[in-house]
């Protein structure tokens, strides 16, 4: 499977000049490519409780919408029109693995702004209208053939459409259109407008999003964390107080002493690189703790002898930093703070999806590591 679907085009040519930056249409990107799931597979999973699903429905002139939350029933699929309809189910690569594999593709990104793989089915002219995204995405062609249009930088103040439950851009005007086969794949921006509609039956598209959090959430987050590892007992402090004026004056001393506060904390790197790790690797969908069973070390033993394979589980984010002589690897929003002599386990963890348990090396450190993974559900034995 080619692991960097950008046809001709370099990655550091990708990266400089379109990144970000501008859309991009790569003819045959993913050659011979299918869809890590049919239609019906799709649908399945559109009818499972925890499954993120939703089904758009459009009148042919595109006046009126209607929008349904899964679950779904076989019911529901029976009583669908035969045209304008679009089935969008998120985070299939949570549930099927060779959706996971799918995503491999697309690792010359930085896998943790890696957010998942939504796979969208639509029957003739089913879409979901004129829209942006705040996050960068590809769009592949897996089945069928699906027409684009894109167009414009677009933002919270643009005009939308306000009789409609689905987030439509009321003025669209595109710029360009292609009509894509399977195989082709269309890269585009955040913010950009665009817009797909299914040419024919059977249209399947994989949309690979990534995770851009806003600088509000990045704000907020980081200062609730920093409040949790924070004595209420350490407060604000003027032992330097002189007389003024006027009571009521805040003065340059007293800002300038807050400011200090604020620094402290965002100058300390180690706790920001700490909840960085954290704060990316926390999963899309958070599951019940599990019970740690700790005599399951010598069942580790076993399976190593055995040369077992391990697999990360496809929900959950790996990630790691190196901090001199130690290496910290961030797991579904946990830290491990592991030894250089492990860097290529920890390495091989963030970049793979299935390891040899047998040509790992069999340290204490090494075996607690991954029977800890094992028990949170990070890790399974694969079969």
């Amino acid at each position: 499977m080619n692991t960097l679907p950008l046809g001709e085009l370099s990655l550091d040519v990708f990266l400089r000049e379109y990144w970000q930056k501008k859309p991009l249409l790569i003819r045959n990107a993913l050659p011979d490519c299918q869809s890590p799931v049919t239609g019906d597979e799709l649908a399945g999973l559109a009818c499972e409780e925890g499954v993120e699903s939703r089904l758009i429905i459009r009148d042919a002139v595109g006046e009126r919408w209607e929008l349904q939350h899964g679950p779904f029933s076989e019911e529901t699929f029976h009583a669908l029109p035969d045209t304008h309809w679009t089935l969008l189910v998120q985070a299939v690569d949570h549930w099927v693995s060779d959706a996971a594999t799918f995503l491999q593709q697309f690792n010359f990104v930085p896998s943790w702004r890696m957010d998942d793989l939504m796979i969208s089915y639509a029957s003739d002219k089913g879409g979901v209208g004129p829209h942006y995204d705040n996050y960068d995405v590809f769009l592949v062609q897996v089945g069928g053939r699906r027409q684009w249009e894109i167009g414009g930088l677009y933002d919270e103040c643009s005009p939308r459409r306000s009789d409609t439950p689905v987030t439509i851009l009321s003025d669209w005007e595109p710029e360009q259109r292609w009509i894509l086969d399977p195989g082709d794949m269309l890269y585009v921006p955040p913010r950009v407008g665009h817009s797909g509609m299914a040419v024919g039956d059977g249209c399947m598209t994989c949309s690979v999003g990534f995770r851009a959090p806003s600088h509000r959430e990045i704000l907020q987050e980081f200062s609730d964390y920093v409040g949790r590892q924070i004595s209420e007992e350490v407060r604000f402090a003027d032992p330097d107080l002189v007389p003024q004026t006027n009571p009521g004056q805040m003065t340059a001393e007293a800002l300038q002493a807050v400011h200090r506060i604020l620094c402290r904390y965002l100058d300390d790197r180690d706790m920001l690189a700490e909840w960085f790790g954290r704060f990316m690797t926390v999963p899309k969908y958070q599951e019940e703790e599990t019970d740690v069973d700790t005599e399951r070390l010598e069942d580790v033993r076993a399976y190593a002898s055995a040369r077992r394979l391990l697999t990360r589980n496809e929900g959950s984010r790996f990630a790691f930093q190196e901090h001199g002589r130690e290496i910290w690897l961030f797991v579904d929003g946990r830290r491990y703070i592991c030894q250089k002599a492990q860097a290529d386990l920890v390495k091989k963890l963030c970049a793979e999806l299935t390891i040899d348990l047998g040509a790992t090396p069999q340290t204490e450190d090494t075996l607690h590591l991954l029977v800890d993974l094992l028990n949170h559900g990070s890790l399974y034995l694969h079969d």
